[in-house]
Formats: C-alpha cells, sequence, structure tokens
C-alpha cells in the first residue's frame, strides 16, 4: 500500500514539473491576486504618466475610494452569491427601491420626529424583502436565477419610480447626512464602511461554516445535499446576504448624493458582476476570493478616474470594461482547462489497483 501511495505522489510531482510553472502558480489564490496587484499598478502608472500629478494627488486616491466604496459593498454581497451557484441581475433596481422608499415624505418625517436610523430601517427592510423573495423564487419556485432577479430588476425599478413619481427626492434629514457624509482619520465614512463590509465578508467566506457551505453548494449542490447542508435554504439565505449588501449601499448612495431616485443603481449588476470576475470567482461556483473581488472593484474604479483625467468619453470606458471582463473569462477556462488536464495526466500514472496473488495447486 505504501509503495503505490509513493507512486501516486511522484506522478503527481511529475505532472506538476512537466507543466508550465506560471499557469500552475496563476491557479493559486495567492497567484491570481498578484495578478490582480500587477494590473491595479500598470493602471496606476499610466495614469501618472498619461495625466501626471492630478492623478497621482491623495485627493484623486480617496475619490477613487469613494467612488469604489458604494459598488464593493453590493460586489461582496455578489460574490457570495456567484460562489453559491447563482447570480442576482436585480441589485441596483433593489438599491434603487431601496433609497426611494427610505427618503419618502412619511419616512423623513418619521425621521425628523424621531432618529434618523429610522431611514436606515426602512431601507434595510426593503433590501431584505427583496433578497428573500429572490431567494425564495430561486431556491423552491424554483425558478432560474437569471429568470428570477431579471424579474426583480424590472418590478423593483418600475416599483421605485410609482413611489417616487419618477422625481428626485431631497434628503433633508441633516443627522443621517451628516453622518454617513463625515470623515473619520480623515478618511471618508463611506470608504471605512466598505472597509468593514470587506473584512466581515472575508472572515464569513474564509472561517466560517456558512461560507464553506456557499462553496460546496456552488461546487456540487448534489454532493452538498448528501453532505447533510439543507441547500434551499442556504441558497435562499445567500440571497438574503445580497440584499443586505443592496441597503447598505442604497444608504450609501442617498447619502453621497443626499438624494432618493429610481435611476440610482443603474448597471450596477453588470459592475458587480464584472469586478467578481475580474476578481477570479468562478461563474459556475464553487470558488472565489473576497479580496480578489475588491482588486476587481478597485481595478475598474481606478481605469474609470484614468479615463476621466484624460478627457476620454465614457464610452470608450465602457469598451475597455468589456473587454477586460472577457479576457479574465478566456483566461479562467485556460487554467480551468490546463487543472483538469493536469488531474488527468495524475490520475493516467497512478497504478490501479493490484490483483492479490493467485496460489499454484
Amino acid at each position: 500500500m505504501s509503495q503505490d501511495s509513493a507512486r501516486v505522489e511522484q506522478a503527481a510531482l511529475e505532472s506538476d514539473k512537466e507543466g508550465n510553472p506560471v499557469l500552475a502558480l496563476m491557479r493559486t489564490s495567492v497567484g491570481r491576486n498578484a495578478g490582480l496587484v500587477v494590473a491595479l499598478l500598470l493602471i496606476v502608472v499610466v495614469g501618472v504618466i498619461t495625466a501626471g500629478e492630478q492623478f497621482a494627488s491623495v485627493d484623486n486616491g480617496l475619490t477613487i475610494l469613494r467612488a469604489a466604496s458604494v459598488i464593493g459593498v453590493v460586489s461582496i454581497g455578489m460574490t457570495f452569491v456567484i460562489i453559491g451557484g447563482g447570480i442576482d441581475l436585480s441589485v441596483g433596481a433593489i438599491a434603487a427601491l431601496a433609497s426611494v422608499w427610505s427618503t419618502t415624505v412619511a419616512t423623513q418625517t418619521m425621521a425628523e420626529d424621531t432618529h434618523w436610523l429610522v431611514i436606515v430601517g426602512v431601507a434595510m427592510a426593503v433590501a431584505l424583502a427583496c433578497g428573500l423573495i429572490n431567494g425564495l423564487l430561486v431556491a423552491y419556485g424554483p425558478v432560474a436565477p437569471f429568470i428570477a432577479t431579471l424579474a426583480m430588476l424590472a418590478s423593483a425599478r418600475g416599483l421605485a419610480e410609482i413611489i417616487a413619481n419618477r422625481r428626485t427626492q431631497i434628503v433633508r434629514v441633516d443627522g443621517f447626512n451628516d453622518f454617513l457624509r463625515g470623515d473619520f482619520l480623515g478618511i471618508s465614512v463611506l470608504i471605512w464602511i466598505f472597509a468593514l463590509v470587506s473584512v466581515v465578508g472575508w472572515v464569513v467566506l474564509n472561517r466560517t461554516t456558512f461560507g464553506r457551505r456557499t462553496v460546496a453548494v456552488g461546487g456540487n449542490p448534489e454532493a452538498a445535499r448528501l453532505a447533510g447542508i439543507n441547500v434551499k435554504r442556504h441558497t435562499v439565505m445567500l440571497y438574503v446576504l445580497v440584499g443586505f449588501c443592496c441597503g447598505i449601499a442604497a444608504l450609501m448612495i442617498t447619502a453621497r448624493t443626499t438624494t432618493g431616485s429610481s435611476t440610482h443603481g443603474v448597471l450596477w449588476e453588470l459592475d458587480a458582476i464584472g469586478a467578481v470576475v475580474i476578481g477570479g470567482t468562478l461563474l459556475t461556483g464553487g470558488r472565489g476570493t473576497v479580496v480578489g473581488t475588491v482588486f476587481g472593484v478597485l481595478i475598474f474604479q481606478t481605469l474609470f478616474s484614468v479615463f476621466v483625467q484624460n478627457n476620454l468619453s465614457s464610452s470608450a470606458q465602457q469598451v475597455a470594461r468589456g473587454a477586460i471582463i472577457v479576457l479574465a473569462v478566456l483566461l479562467q477556462q485556460r487554467l480551468a482547462g490546463s487543472t483538469r488536464t493536469s488531474n488527468t495526466s495524475t490520475r493516467a500514472s497512478a497504478p490501479g489497483p493490484t490483483a492479490p496473488p493467485t496460489s499454484v495447486a
């Protein structure tokens, strides 16, 4: 038995030696994150060369982080649902509905009479309810995630327009604006919220049972079910988690613009999915990192800043963003294909079970 194990290990080592060391490194989370850091640094270098000190200033860096914070929070939630084998196209519409509902005259009057946390409670309740509906439709419908969340996208955006009567609602509650638009240690509160959500997301994904179950459900739902995981309930929890992140993002965009509007969150779903894919999360589920998603958000936002500093059109930025997403998906497929080839060659090199010796009469 020990000789067979030694031959299997030797075959695996030989397979690794024969493979491309760069691809082997990129198949690890450390290698993928290192590649994202290099990509981010290259974009920064291009920005410094083309825009000079204006791009390299501290104020511009804080502006990039402040702009990245809102979509970053949504992307953290999207990371979990994609790792779990789903997708959510309604994140922007949910944020819009939450921002509108939490800034109605009735809600703001109640907040002025009691406390500005009323706005927070309403926004979070609306977003959590939308996430719960998505989760129930996907898990118990069962409706395909694409269809269920697409329906929520249309419904939530339409309801937001009805409530707001297609008008922008100004936030008059000073306590709400003062807190979320303020600074702490010279850094915007919005950036601190993004950092806190990122850290909590990393801990939940990597250090809790919930995170391990998310990876298991996304990798192989049937195997997860046989292992004792309630896949349907966990799926509902994932969409509720996305709703929670959308509620936070709705409060952030409401404070940043001092308005509640049905136009908030337009194309957020594409930005969030793009950041998650750039970060190395598989669209098929079962693998992903919060750190990679954070880098993906920063890459997109820094690229946008480079375009703005050089007076390039937003259309060119969208083209560049689409090209980056396509390249990231192609790289994922390349790495996945090389991994399957390596595993196949390892299994082929490993000896099968030996037949027991037969006695000769």
